[in-house]
């Protein structure tokens, strides 16, 4: 009996779910081409000192909001000695594991941009897609055709900025958190985060350890969760199980209205400026354990929103101002495109806002 060749596939991206997807096609019988344009695999856990436009990466001490027991692949468990909620040093390194366990590395083509995704001209009797792709260092591009394609280069593509009054004028630093990396330089600064996601409250937690003063500007507050709960085991261990959902998806008012007393006994999110006024599901959550007893000591102040800047101050939505401000970090999301694709089949943009 002859034998089919194996249908070809695509991936975009060598991160945690290209990598993932390559694993997957070799299981189906599949033959994956992953393209992955920097020279590594992780995609964002791949920690680097410099900003690199249209990359994302997690800060120097990032750690994952996950437990391992719970983040890991399937078909893969992480070591044992790894921690609970591990540092991104240790994830990447998961990854590498992962990867030459299964020998996914053959099919990955490193400093490899893909630059288009068309329809090929048989589409309609094939279904099968050209992409174009080109080599980042010699520039030589080169068009295959594939079944399929897999889009696994993230969400997290291009920083969003929000329009604010005055930013334009202000005369000290200004970033996005996607350009933070450690805490290095910013000794004895008045430093504001704007921001309310995992990403202000990580950054703002740790400036304030080093910073004179920091102030958190949010809009809407957040429900804060702790990673470490009941008896010290992580959260999502005690939330994350069949009984737990159950009563969320069916008594989910109820349930709701439990959990945000519990956080509240943690700590009183109306007393420290933080409650939102949406409901503790309907909207994420932002994980973080040291921000309640940073607030408590003063080392970082929740202010309301940004209603304008000045030369080197800000004023907020509540009348308040604060001058002498060194640096603005804007925590404020990221935009999600993928330019590679024919207007065709782009799926629309998606702000992914963190205000």
């Amino acid at each position: 009996m002859a034998t089919c060749d194996p249908l070809h596939v695509a991936v975009i991206g060598a991160g945690a779910s290209g990598l993932a997807a390559i694993k997957c096609c070799l299981d189906e019988g599949l033959s994956p081409v992953c393209f992955e344009r920097t020279e590594h695999i992780g995609g964002l856990w791949h920690y680097h000192d410099t900003p690199v436009k249209g990359q994302t990466c997690v800060m120097k001490s990032t750690v994952v909001n996950s437990s391992k027991e719970l983040m890991c692949y399937s078909d893969f468990p992480m070591p044992s000695h790894f921690a609970n909620c591990i540092h991104n040093s240790q994830l990447l390194k998961y990854f590498h594991l992962y990867d030459d366990h299964f020998d996914l590395k053959r099919h990955i083509r490193y400093q490899t941009e893909v630059v288009s995704i068309e329809k090929s001209e048989d589409y309609n009797s094939t279904g099968r897609w050209k992409v174009c792709h080109r080599h980042v260092i010699s520039g030589k591009t080169s068009t295959q055709t594939f079944h399929a394609v897999l889009v696994c280069s993230g969400l997290q593509t291009d920083t969003w900025v929000p329009e604010f009054d005055g930013l334009s004028d202000f005369e000290g630093k200004v970033l996005h958190t996607n350009q933070y990396r450690k805490p290095n330089g910013y000794e004895d600064k008045r430093v504001l985060v704007v921001g309310i996601g995992n990403s202000a409250g990580d950054c703002a937690v740790e400036l304030s350890r080093v910073a004179k003063q920091v102030y958190l500007s949010t809009r809407r507050g957040a429900w804060v969760v702790p990673r470490v709960s009941d008896n010290g085991y992580p959260m999502d261990l005690i939330r994350l199980n069949r009984f737990r959902m159950f009563l969320d998806k069916n008594f989910k008012t109820l349930s709701e209205k439990w959990n945000e007393r519990k956080l509240n006994a943690r700590f009183d999110h109306a007393l420290y400026r933080l409650k939102p006024a949406h409901s503790l599901f309907s909207y994420q959550a932002m994980l973080n354990d040291d921000l309640p007893s940073r607030i408590l000591n003063g080392s970082i102040k929740v202010k309301d929103n940004v209603r304008r800047f000045t030369k080197n101050g800000v004023e907020f939505s509540d009348g308040t101002k604060e001058e002498d401000i060194d640096v603005v970090i804007l925590a404020t999301g990221f935009t999600t495109d993928f330019p590679f694709l024919d207007r065709h089949v782009r799926i629309q943009d998606i702000k992914t806002k963190a205000i």
